[in-house]
């Protein structure tokens, strides 16, 4: 009875609602018909009013529904109006019956290829952007009202949407893309036969130049996969990956809730796992807050539903595997079980394309690739370890990246493989790899991946494999084969690493650590980094509780000679071990007092007049230098003291020999400058110089005629020395070998060396003691100051003073001999200024008794006179002469 009322009831509504509708249709009639009209103002007008009528008259939807019958087609009709303001008028009618009529769907026979004809074909019809615009409006809200009644007009909507997505209009592509999501939720069961269609228009338009479109066709592409048959989506991997790296924070939101939605909800989503989950781990690490905590919560959706979807794979797992690893990366929250285990299964599948996007040309690419390779291997753990061999062949080539981001990332990735993978497991392959570079250009690269990895290692796991490490460090092949700075920067990274992990366990390679600092040290080219080794042996002083670095030189200095020793024999000037020991003997300061005799002979042989001439110009100057201050330094203990006449004998000596070439010339030099630093250094004594002046006194002599002036500046300092020593204790003949040498240096062409023979001469008339007989040595005495008496009349004026000074000291000698001479001499030269002091100084001397005549003597004067001493004299005589007659 009640349907029956009821059923009565909806059949009066519906006669009564027709009653109303063709009332209103007879007062629509006129402008019915004046939408054929040629006027496009009346047509306007006509449709303008048929909406005041219908749309704005505040009718009941059944009445609506039933002019909507009436109306639909005429106003299809007026979609191919001429007039754009008459199609918009039509449009926005249409629009609103479908808003407010009951029963939409009944329009769709007519309104779907009215739509297709005008939107679905190659070429677009409606050439007005903003009446495509409200066109889509319509058809999508047409998608919203009918749902399921679309379903036979499937071919007409994909049509529609494959033009709409690629239109030239910006906001038709958006509103074609919501249009495309929502038909797709409408009728998934039908929408997923032509879903493929929609996939290259949509690829198309991802890579369009505003971000609003950009977001919506990703959104719209989550729609059509998730809708889909699920085949397309290796189609669209590569262009969602490209979006990660979009200037918009809103485009990778919108990627990272896509693949998030499809790891949660794609239906073949395990085929797929291996390539869905990078891309939101790559999110993980997006430098805005709000993507990061976006795709965390999505991960950890995605981990939790894996988790519980295979319970009983991962039981007993999920039983015992609760508590993380020791030494786990502090401040970091370990993933959950499922996302782990999501890791660890596909980690085979990720390391090749990781191997691969971490060398891409783009900077973007490589920086994301090195971040998420952090992130897999944070939720492999100790299972990367089956992967080690290519991923360490990954972080070899990021650590050779220009860009300093990929760099850091894998470091931290290095660090990672460290905490988590067993020392026997890393070392075995890093090892090999350090001792066998894994490219010739970047031969660091193995080095700075193992300081990476030992920093996430623990001191009881390192423990065990400390000496492997620090031998495989020290070995000659490692610490002594390449110069470049970034190679010795890493290698001292991996000591410091060491020292730092280890510390009071680092005594044990103490000898194989210092072996390589002393190495970075030597083959630096850098001041920064050799005193960043210098502050690293200070570290190892220590964490061995030593007072400095004198205490570990003596812990192992014979160690490091006897190191050196082994290999002497093959030194060259490019050999480091000369540096090497440069290195060791500076910083050991007094240290190296107590090894002389284990250094005497390795100086020995490195420093044969047959060995490398630039080797032994080296080590020269090193040993000069120390000489200089052999009180703290090599004879620190007075050891060295007792063999400094072998070392001058065998060492010095041979190397003062003349030889032809300016090589062998620089060689002397440098071994005079030795000579010169032993001398004034004090290592050798009075009584042991006197004992070899007689081996020494000609090399010395005759090097005042080396062609290097520094070498002649040296040998005149070295005589000068000498007579200071043991002038005293020489004979008179052995000093009247050595003034006419000297006389020689008086012409020297450089200032210095004239004025270093000036002193010497001074130093060898201060010796002329009792035992020198003025009357005996007569000729000599002559001869000296008749070369003086030359000089006095220099063009310096400095050479004038210093030798009238020397004249006035000498007049001591033989002041009668001296007064002949000056008076001989006085009328020749320029001034006889100098002449005249002299003589009224000689005049004030107290009388002595006339010597006899020197005519008398003319004999016993030439016998006296050395055989050599005319003949190498003759040039400053024929000077002499040629002045007196100008």
């Amino acid at each position: 009875m009640l349907v029956a009322t009821t059923t009565f009831k909806m059949a009066a509504m519906a006669a009564g609602d027709e009653h109303a509708a063709a009332e209103v249709l007879r007062g629509l009639a006129r402008h019915l018909n004046c939408l054929n009209e040629d006027n496009k103002s009346t047509r306007r007008r006509a449709l303008d009013q048929i909406k005041r009528d219908t749309i704005d008259g505040g009718l009941s939807g059944g009445v609506l529904q039933e002019l909507f019958s009436a109306l639909l087609k005429p106003l299809l009709k007026c979609l191919s109006d001429p007039t754009e303001r008459c199609r918009d008028t039509a449009i926005a009618t249409i629009t609103e019956f479908i808003r407010c009529v009951p029963r939409p769907e009944e329009s769709l026979p007519y309104l779907m290829p009215c739509l297709a004809q005008r939107l679905g074909e190659k070429e677009i019809l409606e050439p007005a952007e903003e009446l495509r615009l409200s066109a889509l409006e319509m058809l999508s809200l047409t998608v919203e009202m009918c749902g399921k009644h679309l379903a036979p007009y499937l071919t007409e909507m994909i049509n529609i949407l494959q033009r709409a997505i690629v239109d030239p209009f910006p906001e038709v592509k958006r509103e074609s893309c919501r249009c495309a999501m929502e038909f797709a939720m409408r009728v998934p069961e039908h929408f997923h036969m032509q879903a493929e269609s929609l996939v290259k228009p949509l690829m198309q338009t991802i890579t369009h130049q505003h971000s609003r479109v950009r977001v919506s066709v990703i959104e719209a592409t989550g729609a059509v996969i998730q809708h889909g048959t699920g085949k397309n989506v290796d189609d669209v991997l590569s262009h969602l990956a490209q979006r990660l790296f979009d200037d918009s924070p809103q485009v990778r939101k919108a990627v990272t809730a896509v693949v998030g939605d499809w790891l949660l909800h794609l239906r073949d989503r395990y085929s797929y796992f291996h390539k869905l989950v990078p891309l939101l781990l790559s999110s993980i690490n997006d430098e805005i807050p709000e993507i990061r905590l976006l795709a965390a919560d999505l991960w950890r959706q995605v981990g939790a539903q894996w988790e519980k979807e295979n319970e009983d794979d991962i039981k007993d797992k999920m039983d015992f595997l609760l508590t993380p690893p020791p030494l786990y990366p502090p401040g970091v929250e370990r993933p959950g079980l499922g996302c782990r285990e999501l890791v660890i299964r596909n980690l085979g599948r990720l390391v090749p394309a990781i191997t691969h996007d971490v060398s891409d040309w783009l900077v973007p690419t490589r920086v994301r690739t090195s971040q998420l390779l952090s992130v897999l291997l944070l939720h492999a753990e100790d299972h990367s370890t089956q992967h080690l061999q290519p991923l360490l062949a990954t972080l070899y080539r990021a650590c050779t990246d220009t860009e300093r981001d990929v760099v850091s990332n894998c470091l931290a990735s290095a660090q990672l493989l460290g905490t988590f993978v067993p020392p026997a497991a890393f070392l075995k392959l890093l090892l090999d790899h350090v001792t066998t570079p894994y490219s010739s250009s970047h031969p660091w690269a193995p080095l700075m991946v193992l300081a990476a990895v030992l920093g996430g290692c623990s001191q009881p796991l390192l423990k065990p494999h400390l000496e492997e490490i620090a031998n495989t460090l020290a070995q000659p092949d490692v610490c002594q084969e390449y110069q470049q700075v970034m190679y010795l920067e890493q290698l001292l990274a991996c000591v410091d690493v060491l020292l730092r992990q280890c510390e009071s366990d680092c005594g044990s390679v103490s000898l194989q650590l210092l072996q390589v600092l002393v190495n970075v040290q030597s083959l630096s080219t850098s001041s920064d980094l050799s005193e960043k080794a210098l502050e690293s042996v200070h570290c190892l002083c220590e964490v061995q509780g030593l007072d400095s670095g004198m205490e570990l030189y003596r812990q192992h200095m014979g160690q490091l000679l006897d190191w050196l020793s082994t290999s002497v024999n093959t030194w060259s000037s490019y050999s480091p071990q000369r540096l090497q020991l440069h290195i060791i003997v500076i910083q050991s300061g007094p240290v190296i007092g107590d090894f002389v005799s284990q250094l005497m002979p390795l100086l020995q042989s490195c420093l044969q007049p047959d060995k490398d001439p630039e080797m032994r110009m080296s080590i020269f100057t090193m040993l000069a230098k120390l000489l200089l201050n052999a009180t703290n330094t090599l004879d620190s203990q007075g050891h060295f003291r007792d063999r400094s006449d072998k070392f001058l004998c065998d060492i010095l000596l041979p190397n003062l020999v003349w030889r032809a070439g300016r090589i062998a010339a620089a060689v002397r030099t440098s071994a005079l400058s030795c000579l010169l630093a032993l001398l004034h250094g004090g290592a050798i004594t009075p009584g042991q110089l006197l004992c070899l002046e007689e081996k020494l006194r000609p090399q010395v002599l005759s090097a005042l005629e080396e062609d290097s002036q520094m070498g002649r500046l040296f040998a005149c300092r070295s005589v000068s020395t000498m007579l200071n020593l043991i002038g005293p204790s020489l004979h008179p003949e052995a000093l009247n070998k050595i003034y006419p040498e000297l006389l020689k240096r008086l012409d020297d062409s450089s200032k210095d060396v004239r004025d270093a023979a000036l002193q010497a001469l001074r130093r060898w008339l201060s010796n002329l003691n009792k035992d020198y007989d003025p009357e005996l040595c007569a000729p000599h005495l002559q001869l000296l100051f008749q070369q003086l008496l030359l000089h006095l009349d220099d063009q310096d004026a400095s050479v004038q003073d210093q030798v009238f000074e020397m004249l006035k000291e000498a007049s001591s000698v033989h002041h009668a001999l001296l007064q002949r001479e000056v008076e001989a001499v006085r009328d020749k030269q320029r001034s006889p200024l100098y002449c005249d002091q002299l003589l009224q100084h000689i005049s004030s001397l107290p009388t002595e008794t006339p010597a006899d005549c020197p005519e008398r003597h003319e004999t016993q004067q030439n016998a006296f006179i050395p055989e050599n001493t005319a003949e190498n004299l003759l040039p400053s005589q024929t000077r002499h002469n040629e002045i007196y007659q100008s």
